[in-house]
């Protein structure tokens, strides 16, 4: 007999597979010779109190034998002569995806990256990290597998009316992540381990004859009648499909440029833009599990804010535990930081984004304020964005060293003499950062960290450090499609998706978006 139990144990018995049959066979009654195993099917840890728990949801083997979990294996076609086939533009998780999903159906996907693939990656993530130089096509946003890849790895979402949350795990499951990712209530991949897991997705695709080119970046697109003929690359070849889909990112602001020369409908959407805040970890493990020293048991502390200030939404974004800031732009004169962790999150700091939504009448504010020319249209706030992380590159010195100030002196408006040691590599300088920041980001985020510190023990410190800046949190420009077709209101044949046309935020729901997409064009295709 199988049954299912929910168990709420102490971290240390939680770690003991005899604790747990221990407790199943107590909850049911039993005998433990009964209970001849079980399968975790939730897993989460609940710190409220001062006493932390691991709740557990398990399937127990009771008088029968123990079996493994079943596990869902996707088929993929082989698609070699399909009579039809859909060029995908991007390599990202929604392009990914979208390809896979397309093979499912038995419809050539040909994917065009911009970028390299995610070994040659690593050697221009080096040369960023350490010699401050800048790849504009190969960097920690673009290239296979897109930001996600080498930016953490977390598969969460509150995404699910978007599409289906568990196909997307059992997929990067088939393709080498851990089990455990089925079951926790925040599953995570790792830097370290996703580019085994992207390769061995370009080579499904590739074995199942759909095609997967690298350097190749979209230059142009021709248009006739309401639908895309073909495009242009930038080594001068014209590629014509059925179907395109557009799944470039949130930081492909040529595409943004691209579409508004061509007059295709693009919108501007708000977006949030701040800071990277780095604590040392042991002060979120102290504060969240309410302890000294965190049990070995338990994974690194992370946290979760969010605050009203003056009106404004302050809050945290894409939290790494054990994790490292890295510096992600994707032009030189630009300075963008983002932040990730290996899939043990074993580095002494934890770091978060910290930021502040923006709207237009942000935008065209500052720029009034700035007396800088401004153009209110859908790139508004794309070069809002620009124009900080320019500033920010100046205020750091060059090379990617980041502005950055102390906790405590950012909300007390002093200069830092010093910094404490940080995790990113290409190293921070002191700046007042209210001169890098618009001043209703800065104010806002000031009184974010003094609230934030009244919920948190020891958030509030000058042993934690703010750096500048926080901006491709999200898109700032939305590619609009219709509701029942799912493509662009002008053109019939093409269908954006993901982060870059504004419709995901984050791994898993920018790949159900791909997913989505894909099955829509398969309905119009067949």
């Amino acid at each position: 007999m199988q049954k299912e139990f929910t168990l709420r144990l102490k971290p240390q018995e939680a770690a003991s597979t005899e604790t747990i049959q221990t407790h199943i066979a107590r909850t049911a009654g039993l005998a433990l010779k009964e209970v001849n195993g079980f399968l975790i099917t939730k897993q989460s840890i609940d710190a409220r109190g001062k006493q932390v728990w691991i709740n557990l949801g398990v399937k127990a083997f009771i008088n029968e034998p123990a079996v493994p979990r079943n596990r869902t294996t996707y088929l993929f076609k082989q698609v070699t002569h399909s009579p039809k086939r859909v060029i995908i533009i991007g390599a990202g998780p929604a392009g990914l995806f979208a390809a896979l999903q397309l093979l499912e159906l038995g419809i050539q996907p040909v994917v065009i990256e911009r970028g390299k693939d995610v070994k040659s990656r690593r050697r221009d993530l080096a040369r960023l990290n350490k010699e401050g130089i800048v790849n504009p096509e190969s960097n920690y946003c673009f290239g296979e597998g897109g930001a996600g890849t080498y930016s953490d790895g977390k598969l969460y979402t509150r995404s699910s009316k978007r599409g289906d949350i568990d196909k997307v795990l059992q997929l990067f499951y088939q393709f080498g992540a851990e089990e455990s990712i089925l079951y926790q209530s925040h599953p995570h991949i790792g830097t370290n381990k996703l580019p085994q897991i992207i390769t061995a997705m370009r080579q499904q695709i590739l074995d199942c004859g759909g095609e997967l080119h690298f350097n190749k970046k979209l230059t142009d697109i021709h248009c006739n009648d309401g639908k895309i003929e073909s495009i242009t690359t930038a080594d001068g070849d014209h590629l014509k499909a059925d179907a395109y889909i557009l799944a470039t990112g949130h930081s492909a602001r040529d595409i943004f440029v691209l579409f508004r020369k061509k007059e295709i409908l693009i919108a501007s959407k708000p977006f949030a833009l701040g800071v990277r805040i780095e604590h040392p970890q042991q002060i979120v493990d102290a504060a969240q599990y309410h302890c000294s020293i965190r049990e070995e048991q338990l994974p690194p502390a992370s946290y979760s804010l969010v605050e009203q200030v003056n009106g404004r939404g302050v809050f945290s974004f894409c939290m790494c535990p054990g994790g490292i800031i890295a510096p992600a732009a994707t032009d030189p004169g630009e300075l963008v930081v983002n932040g990730w962790s290996p899939s043990k999150r074993n580095n002494p700091y934890a770091n978060s984004g910290m930021v502040v939504q923006i709207s237009e009448e942000d935008a065209f504010n500052y720029f009034k304020q700035q007396k800088q020319p401004v153009e209110a249209g859908p790139l508004l706030l794309m070069h809002f964005q620009q124009a900080i992380e320019q500033k920010a590159f100046q205020a750091g010195g060059g090379k990617f060293v980041a502005p950055a100030q102390r906790m405590a002196d950012f909300c007390n408006n002093r200069f830092s003499s010093s910094l404490p040691d940080c995790s990113y590599l290409p190293g921070l300088a002191s700046s007042s950062l209210n001169q890098v920041l618009p001043g209703f980001v800065y104010t806002s985020l000031q009184g974010g960290f003094s609230s934030f510190g009244k919920k948190m023990r020891g958030y509030f410190t000058n042993e934690a450090v703010v750096v500048a800046t926080e901006s491709r949190t999200s898109s700032p420009v939305r590619i609009p499609r219709l509701p029942d077709t799912l493509a662009h209101p002008q053109l019939s044949n093409l269908y954006p998706c993901g982060e870059g046309a504004g419709y995901a935020g984050g791994i898993v729901s920018a790949a159900m978006d791909g997913q989505k997409l894909a099955s829509m064009i398969y309905e119009k295709l067949k």
